[in-house]
C-alpha cells in the first residue's frame, strides 16, 4: 500500500516580475537619494567668497590684484612687466600659486597676472576665497 503525504511537494519558484519591479524602485530611491545630496547652487556670483579647504603649505606663492588693478606678488607690489622674473624667483617646485583677487579688480588685469605666472613655470593656480 502506498501512502501519499498529506501536503503535495511542489517546486518553488522566483518570480521575476515582483523582482524587477522591487529593483526600478531601489533604483528610483536612490537617484533621487542622490540628487537631494549634490549641491546645486554650485556656480556662484560673488567669487571671492566661499568654503575653502586650508591649505597644506606653509607660505604659499600669492599673486594679488587690487581692486585698482595693481599687482602685488608675496605683499610686493610690482608692475606688469616685473610679475614673470618675480614668480620665477620665488616659485616653489609644487608650481602653485594663490592668486587673490579682489572683488572689483578688473577681470583681465587677473588674467594678465594669470598668464605672466604660467610663463614663469607656475603648472598650478589656487583661487583664494573669503571663509563664510
Amino acid at each position: 500500500m502506498k501512502l501519499r503525504r498529506s501536503r503535495a511537494s511542489r517546486r518553488g519558484r522566483i518570480e521575476i516580475i515582483p523582482m524587477i519591479d522591487v529593483m526600478f524602485f531601489l533604483l528610483a530611491t536612490f537617484m533621487l537619494a542622490s540628487l537631494a545630496m549634490q549641491r546645486l547652487d554650485a556656480v556662484r556670483i560673488n567669487l571671492p567668497s566661499g568654503h575653502a579647504q586650508p591649505m597644506n603649505t606653509s607660505e604659499p606663492l600669492t599673486v594679488s590684484v587690487s581692486g585698482n588693478d595693481e599687482v602685488s606678488v608675496n605683499r610686493h607690489a610690482v608692475r606688469a612687466d616685473q610679475i614673470e622674473p618675480e614668480v620665477r624667483r620665488l616659485l616653489r617646485p609644487d608650481g602653485n600659486v594663490v592668486i587673490a583677487a579682489d572683488d572689483h579688480a578688473g577681470h583681465g588685469a587677473v588674467v594678465q597676472a594669470m598668464l605672466a605666472a604660467r610663463r614663469a613655470g607656475a603648472e598650478h593656480f589656487l583661487i583664494a576665497v573669503r571663509r563664510e
